[in-house]
Order: structure tokens, then C-alpha cells, then sequence
């Protein structure tokens, strides 16, 4: 069981994901929680819980136990390293620390004992990388990879909660080919952040794996195609039995963003040989980025760190 009082700061409350891990911790049975975002949000309520502001006087005040930050790298980078000193376990959802060396990148998942080698801060990956990640360890462990090509199709929550709004105010045709990434001229950081951070977690640091991502006209849930090859050869049935047995995944023979939304799986399906290459598997998968993608990946971390575990909630 839980220790419901367990004392849990949720930073970045406000946002997309802030509030979603929020409920999250609330429908989990936790009751000890106090929520922090900018100064601008300070005072002001989400239900019950009044927003504090996120300074690093207050985090690194040693009244916490737990911290699930979901903020920008910047403030992450300002605001984890005094919590993580004042020894608050630290789950932090931006990219400022998941490629630091001696920091764990983690899905439960596929690399959960990693967790464990903690110095107070854990990086929760990428949105897109955690499901690819889920899809790509059991096929390692089976036939191993030689290669990975993905191109993603994002929602605008992955922006945060003002490019939902844009959204909803504007044309949706407006929103298919903005993309909100950082540019080197010739990727986004998204598609390094995915490269990198696959090979990070799945311990393959050499792995190719080449990604385009785009944003489209949808609220919440991200999907990925997927083309793989792999060391050995295994039949597009024999992947389908592996994957359907792998934790946290559901297998649908055509995946459906409509059951994706709202749950803690994430779905793949699609699954068929790749006639391009020898030993190639083509397959498609849809997440939801708010849930498994961002908060509920943070609070698995946590849980497993102190012991917790519940059931899951959907």
C-alpha cells in the first residue's frame, strides 16, 4: 500500500501535463499534495489546491518528499537542483537532464531498475520516445535491432496548454505544418531528442534510428509509424505475440486514437513485414502524451522508487 500522506509537490501545476498528473495522484489515493507554477498562476486554485509559487526557496525548504516537476528546461534546470539538495526525490519531465551522465533516464517498463542508480534526480523522457521505447525493448530482447526509422504525428498539447488554445481558436489547418521545435538546419531537437534518448534507455548507443516529427490538428495523443529491422528474423505473428505480451502495451489490429485517449496503455498494431529490407517489421502505434507520455510515466518512476505500487487506473 501507498502512504498516502507521503508529501508531494506537483511544480508546473497548471499546465497540460501539471494537471493531469495532479488527478492522476489524486484518483491514486494520495492526499499530501501541494501545487506550485509561476508567479503569475500564485494564489489562485486548481480545486481545492491553492498554487504556490515555484521558487527554489520553496522547494528546497526540506518539507517535501516528492517533487513531479512538468516545466520548461530553463525553470527545470533553476528549480530541480535545490530540491534535489534539500533530499526531495526529484522526477523531472523536461530535457534538461535526461542525456546528463549519472542521471537515469527511465521507463518503468524497459529500464526500471536504472531508477535505483539516482543521485535525487530522475529524467522522465520524451513523449514520443516513451511508447517507441516500450514497442522496441521486447523485440531487442528477442531478435535484436538493427536499425530504426519512425516518423511521429504530434498533438498540439505537447506545445502545452496555450497551443491548445490556439488550436481551438483557429483554423486546424493553420496548426498541420507549424512546427515549434528548435531548428539546427537540418532537424529539430525533437528528432535528436528522440534519437538520443532511445538509445540512452534501451542501452543501444549506437542503434541508427532516424525520425522526422511533425505536429497535427489533434488535442491529445500522439501516434508514431514505425519501420524496424532487426539482427535476426521473426514473423509479423511472432511480434504480435511479443508485444501483446509486454507490459503496458495493447495490441489493436488497427490502432485507434479514439481508444488511446484517457488510458495508461499505449496501442500498437498495424504490425507486418517490412518488404523493403531483410528482417524488417513496419508497425504503427498511438499513445496518450499527457498520460503515458508525460505524468503517468513521472508517478510510475516515483512509485516504484518508494515502494509503491498500485494498480492501474484504467
Amino acid at each position: 500500500m501507498i502512504d498516502p500522506e507521503l508529501r508531494i509537490g506537483v511544480v508546473g501545476a497548471t499546465g497540460a501535463v501539471g494537471r493531469v498528473t495532479l488527478q492522476l495522484l489524486v484518483d491514486r489515493g494520495y492526499t499530501n499534495i501541494r501545487t506550485f507554477a509561476s508567479w503569475r498562476s500564485a494564489g489562485g486554485h486548481l480545486g481545492t489546491f491553492e498554487v504556490e509559487e515555484a521558487t527554489p526557496l520553496a522547494l528546497g525548504a526540506g518539507d517535501l518528499d516528492l517533487c513531479l516537476f512538468s516545466i520548461g528546461t530553463h525553470w527545470s534546470r533553476e528549480l530541480v537542483p535545490p530540491a534535489a539538495a534539500a533530499g526531495v526525490l526529484c522526477i523531472d519531465k523536461s530535457s534538461a537532464f535526461r542525456l546528463q551522465d549519472g542521471t537515469p533516464l527511465v521507463v518503468p517498463e524497459v529500464n526500471g531498475e536504472r531508477a535505483f542508480e539516482h543521485s535525487g534526480i530522475v529524467a522522465n523522457p520524451n513523449c514520443c520516445t516513451i511508447p517507441l521505447t516500450m514497442v522496441l525493448a521486447p523485440l531487442r530482447d528477442a531478435v535484436g535491432l538493427k536499425n530504426v526509422r519512425v516518423a511521429t504525428y504530434q498533438s498540439v498539447s505537447g506545445a502545452g496548454s496555450e497551443a491548445i488554445e490556439d488550436l481551438r481558436g483557429e483554423g486546424a489547418d493553420d496548426h498541420l505544418l507549424r512546427m515549434d521545435w528548435e531548428f539546427d538546419g537540418t532537424e529539430f531537437d525533437e528528432e535528436t531528442k528522440l534519437r538520443e534518448e532511445t538509445r540512452k534507455i534501451l542501452e543501444l548507443p549506437q542503434l541508427p534510428i532516424s525520425a522526422t516529427c511533425v505536429r497535427v490538428p489533434v488535442v491529445v495523443g500522439h501516434a508514431e509509424a514505425v519501420w524496424i529491422e532487426t539482427e535476426e528474423p521473426i514473423a509479423p505473428e511472432h511480434a504480435e505475440r511479443l508485444l501483446a505480451a509486454a507490459p503496458g502495451l495493447r495490441l489493436e489490429q488497427v490502432p485507434s486514437h479514439g481508444h488511446a485517449i484517457g488510458i495508461d496503455h499505449v496501442i500498437v498494431g498495424r504490425i507486418r513485414a517490412d518488404q523493403g529490407v531483410e528482417n524488417g517489421l513496419v508497425l504503427f502505434l498511438i499513445s496518450d502524451n499527457l498520460r503515458k507520455g508525460a505524468a503517468l510515466n513521472a508517478i510510475q518512476i516515483a512509485e516504484l522508487l518508494v515502494g509503491a505500487s498500485l494498480p492501474s487506473s484504467s
